[in-house]
């Protein structure tokens, strides 16, 4: 059997990027890496992997729609809050 990413529905494909992400935050915490630079890599994950879900898993993708915007406007604006208090507290 060959196994490919791509030949995956795209849901599980997100879900093993989800899950790809999640490791990678999981070991960037173990490793005690620390920095500026660190703090938003993971910011940019938890963003990215909110907006994943939205797109697949809330079936929000295909939409132009009020409720998509929603979603990305409720990721940016905390996101880039927190990313302006991270930067401005260096």
């Amino acid at each position: 059997m060959n196994f490919a990413l791509t030949s995956l529905r795209p849901c599980t494909r997100v879900y093993v990027i989800l899950m790809a992400l999640t490791l990678a935050t999981w070991l960037i915490g173990q490793s005690d890496l620390t920095g500026i630079a660190i703090a938003l890599l993971v910011l940019m994950f938890a963003m990215l992997k909110g907006l994943l879900i939205g797109d697949y898993f809330m079936g929000l993708k295909g939409l132009r729609s009020l409720w998509r915007w929603a979603v990305i406007v409720w990721l940016v604006i905390p996101g880039g809050l927190i990313s302006w208090a991270f930067v401005i507290s260096v």
